[in-house]
């Protein structure tokens, strides 16, 4: 294995291409995945996915070599987003998939992720979820021992092909948003420019937003797999989208990211509303159309529950108690909010990254999902995406890095500073590195305000994030954090 990061762990494996990820520890991972399933029904099947970034043929191939080596067959889907996958794992009754993505990491990186069956979903028939923590533990364990079971030549599995995958995933979206939704959102004849970075978005995010009869703007929609800027999608990145929103005086601009799991918004006057809304306003549109979504109703919503990680935003708060639900966090990582999901029996969840996760249609976080939720909300009020965003109280979120050579290098910042808010009387949660709320943040000037403090999952970073009411208040929270832990 040669020099650079190699980052297993609850969120699957990322590493450099041709450094600390060559074709032999893909086909390894993969393997040790493979070794994992289990076969009471015989050899299992496990769908494979990749994000299309260029350099990702060997890998990819490696990935299924290993797979079939492991004794799996394969059917494959070629350029297709994470959350295709998951619902081609509910839809073809497969025993896992496995996506070959860094996500949104640069275009030196690559990995793969793992999903699995996790018992009966939420909703009917949704099964398919990034592996809870035991498991994922397990399968690092084969991969970093000995234990990957390769199979001899009659054992082996093999391959076979699906195309139009991402049209499936489409028509999923469709038929749960529901007739009624659907006409009004072709009435509206929304002008949409989408931004899929030249990755696994490109084919699905088009035909869903044709479908629901939108005008399209498509950016990054070539198949190089280069992205044309950075892919995570944040603000600082995201310039040419807001330029083409504006220019094109288009109602709405979408982000994904590589495997389309993600999803930034832009409003009609070519600013960014970022991430974070990104689940408030999905979960907005889930609240005001229950019954039509095909969701459990309740009275008033007092049964209904929210699933969002610990770094999400307090605005998924705010419209919970609006409408008499209630909030369930969890640690960071997808994993964790599908597996709160299922326990709650929630119709609505995700993290504040853009990841949405809708178990009407999978219970992997997806774009599209997210895109179809959003344009709903529009379309049922009839009003511009910024006077929606301008109904919920607002906050300012800031979020910063520090590099960090192993996740265990971050332990001692998270201790000083938990040290620190409990002489300060603020509340803690110690689910994941540490949260610190507070009704009244003095550090803030003034009103609510949280810090939370804890290692990437998926970089080699540990990650400081504040929310308060103005970007100042957020920033001296931050410098007020980093002077509590040494920096």
């Amino acid at each position: 294995m040669g020099d650079g990061p190699l980052m297993v762990g609850v969120s699957g494996m990322r590493g450099i291409v041709g450094a600390s990820l060559t074709p032999e520890v893909a086909a390894r991972f993969a393997g040790a995945f493979g070794s994992w399933l289990p076969r009471a029904d015989g050899r299992p099947t496990v769908v494979v996915g990749r994000d299309g970034r260029a350099g990702c043929d060997p890998i990819h191939a490696a990935a299924v070599a290993g797979l079939t080596g492991a004794g799996c067959d394969v059917i494959d889907l070629g350029v297709e987003m994470t959350p295709t996958v998951g619902v081609m794992v509910d839809e073809l009754g497969a025993a896992g998939g496995i996506v070959v993505t860094a996500s949104h990491n640069g275009q030196e990186w690559n990995g793969i992720k793992c999903l699995v069956p996790e018992g009966e979903g939420v909703a009917k028939g949704v099964r398919a979820c990034a592996p809870p923590p035991r498991a994922a533990d397990e399968i690092a364990a084969i991969f970093h021992g000995d234990g990957v079971a390769w199979r001899n030549w009659a054992e082996a599995g093999r391959v076979r092909t699906k195309h139009d995958a991402g049209w499936d995933h489409a028509a999923l979206v469709l038929r749960r948003l529901g007739d009624e939704l659907v006409a009004l959102i072709r009435e509206r004849r929304y002008s949409v420019v989408v931004d899929s970075v030249n990755a696994a978005g490109v084919e699905g995010g088009r035909r869903l937003l044709e479908s629901l009869g939108c005008r399209v703007t498509h950016l990054g929609d070539d198949e190089s797999g280069v992205f044309p800027h950075p892919p995570e999608p944040t603000r600082e990145n995201l310039g040419d989208l807001c330029a083409a929103v504006r220019d094109a005086r288009a109602d709405v601009g979408f982000a994904q990211d590589p495997d389309g799991d993600r999803l930034a918004i832009i409003d009609a006057q070519g600013r960014y509303v970022g991430e974070e809304w990104t689940l408030v306003l999905a979960a907005r549109s889930v609240l005001e159309a229950c019954d039509a979504l095909g969701a459990r109703a309740h009275e008033g919503h007092r049964g209904i529950v929210l699933c969002a990680n610990l770094s999400t935003s307090r605005m998924i708060d705010d419209l919970a108690r609006e409408h008499g639900a209630r909030v369930v966090r969890t640690r960071v990582g997808e994993a964790h909010v599908a597996g709160a999901m299922k326990r709650e029996g929630s119709e609505i969840g995700g993290e504040g990254n853009g990841g949405v996760i809708w178990p009407g249609v999978t219970c992997v976080r997806d774009s599209l999902g997210a895109m179809a939720l959003v344009l709903a909300l529009m379309a049922r009020h009839g009003r511009p995406l910024a006077d929606l965003v301008a109904d919920m109280p607002a906050y300012a979120i800031e979020k910063r890095k520090v590099e960090i050579p192993s996740h265990d290098a971050a332990s001692p910042a998270v201790e000083r500073l938990a040290a620190w808010a409990g002489k300060a009387g603020a509340r803690t949660d110690r689910q994941d590195g540490v949260r610190v709320d507070w009704d009244d943040c003095p550090h803030a000037g003034g009103g609510p305000a949280w810090v939370h403090v804890r290692a990437s999952n998926t970089e080699p970073i540990m990650r400081l994030i504040a929310e308060a009411r103005t970007k100042d208040g957020a920033d001296r929270l931050l410098a007020e954090v980093e002077r509590a832990i040494g920096r």
